[in-house]
């Protein structure tokens, strides 16, 4: 049977979720991209949200023997947040931007998913695997790879 959690427990995965997805922002603010500090914060929040809800709710009705899915719920997030992602990019003479953007949004609400589930060591894991991977690759990249052209500027010759 499954048990219904204390405020505490709820807090701290609300909580935790909040605090990891505003870790993902502060990178996101600091390139002064468009979902920053709150975007990141709120969606791993709202993903958090959503798993509490479905825990609760499967608790309500554990008694009355009622299949609920946790799959159908991380489902509907993931592609909920598919959308808001997909609002995140913009085409702009044949250039695309905003895919970076769009992907945080989408590793924030899986942090936000692992802490609305408690499973908070993966939670963890996936945070410090994005920030790793903002952080971390953008600086390497800048150095290992060469600055891409403007389409309508001449090649340089270095």
């Amino acid at each position: 049977m499954i048990e219904p959690l204390t405020i505490w427990e709820m807090l701290l995965r609300a909580g935790l979720a909040a605090l990891l997805g505003l870790a993902i922002g502060w990178d996101r603010e600091k390139k002064e991209k468009a979902a920053g500090l709150r975007t990141m914060a709120l969606v791993s929040l709202g993903a958090a949200g959503v798993m509490l809800c479905a825990h609760e709710i499967a608790t309500q009705f554990a008694a009355q023997e009622v299949s609920l899915d946790p799959l159908r719920v991380i489902s509907g997030v993931v592609g909920g947040i598919g959308f808001l992602g997909a609002g995140a990019i913009i085409q702009s003479r044949g250039e695309i931007r905003g895919l970076t953007t769009a992907a945080s949004i989408w590793a924030a609400a899986g942090i936000g998913i692992a802490c609305g589930a408690g499973l908070f060591r993966l939670a963890f894991i996936l945070c410090g695997v994005v920030l790793s991977i903002l952080v971390v690759v953008t600086a390497l990249k800048g150095r290992v790879l060469p600055e891409r052209q403007e389409p309508d500027e001449p090649p340089t010759d270095a």
